[in-house]
């Protein structure tokens, strides 16, 4: 069969099987909805986070941005991976045993406060909202290769699968399709990964391939460096970033998964505190796979890029090349007028333009795998991107339904609490669509940007309120706002209104935007601590509140506050 009726078959299934499960998994009560009636056992709550936390940007585009950027890639590396630990030991524990469904619902009761609630809703919205245009982007995307069809009617499919499961079965049946969708994706990755090594090194684990040989007996990234070199690229192995921007992003990516509403939620749908902690030690685990590998793909990918294409007269290039064209994310253009592709540093006589985002995608058809392993990467990529987003829309619509309307109206009946959070999705998926169809940079790019904002919002209020009796709602109040603003506005600036000077020579200190979020972070943690320090301390009964979550005693199952 060829690429398109494998692409057909296997999205097709998959689709089938995360429809099937959200009306087997139905939500019927507010608590199911919300979280999955906390009854998921550790080992399916770790799978269904890990495919929550794999997004489109880790599937699709953390491979091609290291593909592209080399050594200066690796931030996402680290800082996802990092941040990931950060959260499990410091944070999961102790907000599960907190017993809230959201973090605009800690926030309101820690701080107690409805004001710091609204102020938390709004960030939650902001960061989910940024974040879900990533995964849509990357759903276009897709759609647009595999299927044939305009990147904008890609986005419209996925945003009409997505409605379906994430409103239907709320976190009941979200987390079910999760597991599902985990299984999926992680298969779809290592599988051309395991080919594509076995191709190139002879070894089938990619992990240990990518310090293998290539034929000729050079090591991989040995030949890596000297082909860009050769290029005029710089090499594959040294960066060009300066280290004071490599550290601020890593340390934002860090902390930003630390305060990712949509993540930090998954750890309510277990039975127990411990539950929590062995659920996040499995979606370490089940993380690592794929981000061990990204790496070696990473390497593959522009290996064979260049191998396959430089120095071709364009008649010649592969059908690949050809295929991707069609969506306009690669193009080729004969600037000096020889009829071969030069690709080269110089972005004035480079001959090929690659989108950074399609490099994963393409790998099987560059490598020239079987037509099914392309299939399967398509059925992958579709798990990623629609995993992360049903659980985005999920915080989205709690935090209209619960976080507002419940909290401002508690004698709201059940029943209507329902509607409101699944009309809330949908005007969400609606928002979502049209960011996918007009994003604001590639994804990996755009869902840096909603960790920035979730370092500088969420990290602080929600670190300084599960370790420090003293900080109090003025102090949180006063540091989401100022950590939010600000980290908004420099990302604005650069990117949008002054985008030509969005260079290591404008940015401040040399911090990028992709970074700032760093230094929002550090600015509201000051912030939240002078403000509280001259305002009230919280009453005792928070105070004694606070001392009870931290105590490992009777930490048994958490009791709603």
């Amino acid at each position: 069969m060829d690429i398109l009726t494998w692409t057909y078959l296997l999205v097709g299934l998959s689709f089938a099987l995360y429809i099937a499960i959200a009306i087997w998994t139905r939500a019927g009560s507010t608590k199911e909805f919300y979280v999955a009636g906390g009854g998921v056992s550790p080992l399916a709550n770790g799978m269904a986070t890990a495919a929550d936390w794999m997004s489109a940007a880790s599937f699709i585009s953390m491979a091609g941005l290291i593909s592209f950027a080399g050594y200066d890639g690796s931030v996402y590396l680290m800082g996802w991976t990092g941040g990931y630990v950060l959260l499990a030991l410091l944070l999961a524990p102790y907000l599960r045993k907190f017993g809230k469904f959201t973090v605009p619902d800690f926030v309101g009761d820690r701080y107690y406060s409805n004001k710091a609630r609204v102020v938390a809703v709004i960030c939650a919205l902001f960061i989910s909202f940024i974040y879900v245009a990533g995964q849509m982007r990357g759903v276009g995307i897709v759609f647009s290769r595999y299927l044939e069809i305009p990147i904008e009617w890609g986005v419209v499919i996925g945003m009409a699968i997505v409605f379906f499961y994430a409103v239907m079965g709320g976190m009941k049946g979200i987390t079910y399709t999760q597991v599902a969708q985990f299984c999926v994706l992680i298969f779809a990755y290592m599988v051309p990964a395991i080919f594509i090594s076995m191709q190139l090194t002879g070894n089938p684990i990619p992990q240990l391939g990518l310090g293998g040989e290539v034929a000729d007996g050079t090591p991989l990234l040995e030949k890596l460096d000297g082909v860009l070199a050769d290029l005029g690229f710089s090499e594959y192995t040294s960066g060009r970033k300066g280290m004071t921007d490599m550290l601020m992003i890593t340390l934002a990516l860090m902390v930003g998964t630390a305060g990712l509403p949509h993540v930090i939620v998954r750890f309510f749908t277990v039975p127990k505190v411990k539950d929590a902690r062995l659920s996040a030690g499995y979606a370490l685990i089940f993380i690592a796979i794929l981000y061990t590998t990204a790496p070696a793909m990473a390497a593959f990918g522009i290996y064979n890029v260049i191998n396959s294409t430089s120095e071709k007269n364009i008649s010649e290039l592969p059908a690949w090349v050809q295929n991707w064209q069609k969506t306009n994310l690669i193009n080729v253009d004969d600037k000096n007028g020889d009829g071969k592709v030069q690709y080269l540093a110089d972005p004035v006589a480079n001959e090929l333009t690659i989108d950074k985002d399609i490099m994963v995608l393409a790998t099987p058809e560059i490598a020239q795998l079987p037509n099914w392993v392309v299939g399967l990467v398509a059925a992958g990529a579709m798990a990623a991107a629609l995993s992360t987003a049903a659980g985005l829309l999920l915080v989205i619509s709690t935090s209209v339904s619960r976080d507002l309307v419940k909290n401002f109206n508690p004698e709201i009946s059940e029943k209507k609490e329902l509607q409101i959070a699944r009309l809330s999705a949908a005007g969400a998926v609606i928002f979502a669509g049209y960011f996918g169809v007009n994003p604001p940079g590639f994804v990996a790019e755009v869902v840096a940007f909603a960790f920035g904002l979730a370092a500088a919002s969420f990290f602080p209020v929600i670190i300084l309120g599960i370790f420090s009796t003293r900080i109090n709602k003025e102090g949180a109040i006063a540091g989401m706002i100022t950590g939010l603003i600000f980290t908004v506005s420099y990302i604005t600036y650069f990117k949008f209104i002054n985008p030509g000077i969005n260079s290591e020579d404008h940015w401040w200190f040399g911090i990028s935007p992709e970074g700032i979020g760093s230094i929002g972070m550090l600015l509201n943690f000051l912030v939240c601590y002078f403000v509280s320090k001259f305002t009230p301390a919280p009453p005792q009964h928070v105070q004694d509140l606070i001392q009870e979550i931290r105590i490992p005693k009777g930490a048994g199952e958490a009791q709603d506050h």
